[in-house]
């Protein structure tokens, strides 16, 4: 009997992983964090997995088990959340990336989706170009939604549309795990909060004289319901399938083209 979904490395032996590594086929690393996310679950990792899952399935390419846990200083006032240090996350994706590169496996892809790991990552993959001479992409997914999409999606507001508690993740919830978003929890944002009398901006920053000072805030110093730039009442299922489809289009694509390049440099 042939095993089902032989493109993930979780369901092969490592007797069969050998055509792989022998091939240097493309292995995607999918990233993802526990979190909360105003009216969606905390899990967005599973948001994540599904999108690396049909990208890999697609491609014809690998893909490594999901990472569920990133960097999120600024929700560890939140209970539930499951919170990397900044040095946690580092170690552990190196030592993920030093795995398959011993080896030469060099053909891999981040599939990011946590904006938070970003900064951490970039740090990471320019290491491994200055040490190890190989260069590893990374999407970072719920920032690889162009400007033509999300103005197709919500005309009114284009690019406001993304925010923390709102799209893209949220209509991607109610396109993929529907059961898990009550549509009592799809309401607008309460007012948000001031810090030091002055009004914050995203989960980082607060707004003196019309521009951005950064500061170390965390979600509770910006809002009660977890919703930071979001507004859930405009999320849809439907504009959930578009983002999904995108992003799997987009990563399919960049799949193929990573294989007709030399990632050693």
């Amino acid at each position: 009997m042939t095993k089902p979904d032989q493109h993930c490395l979780k369901n092969i032996t490592f007797s069969e992983f050998e055509a792989v590594k022998c091939a240097n086929e493309v292995i995607l690393l999918p990233f993802g964090s526990q979190e909360e996310q105003g009216p969606a679950p905390m899990g967005d990792w599973m948001l994540a997995d599904v999108i690396a899952d049909r990208a890999a399935r697609e491609a014809g390419a690998f893909v490594a088990p999901t990472v569920p846990f990133g960097y999120a200083e600024y929700f560890r006032a939140v209970p539930g959340g499951i919170h990397l240090r900044a040095k946690t996350f580092v170690l552990l994706l190196t030592d993920i990336l030093d795995n398959f590169l011993d080896h030469g496996l060099n053909k891999l892809l981040i599939l990011n989706g946590h904006s938070g790991n970003h900064p951490l990552i970039d740090q990471v993959i320019r290491k491994q170009r200055e040490e190890r001479g190989v260069a590893i992409p990374c999407i970072n997914l719920w920032r690889s939604v162009p400007t033509r999409l999300w103005q197709e999606l919500h005309p009114d507001v284009g690019q406001g549309a993304l925010g923390h508690g709102g799209d893209p993740i949220t209509s991607v919830y109610l396109h993929l795990f529907p059961e898990l978003i009550s549509g009592d929890a799809l309401v607008p944002p309460v007012a948000k909060r001031e810090f030091w009398g002055l009004p914050t901006s995203g989960l980082g920053a607060v707004k003196f004289n019309d521009v951005d000072v950064n500061l170390p805030l965390n979600v509770t110093d910006c809002c009660d319901d977890g919703i930071a730039g979001g507004d859930p009442s405009r999320s849809t299922a439907e504009i959930g399938g578009r983002i999904v489809e995108h992003l799997v289009n987009h990563s399919v694509a960049f799949i193929h083209h990573l294989r007709t390049v030399d990632t050693i440099v």
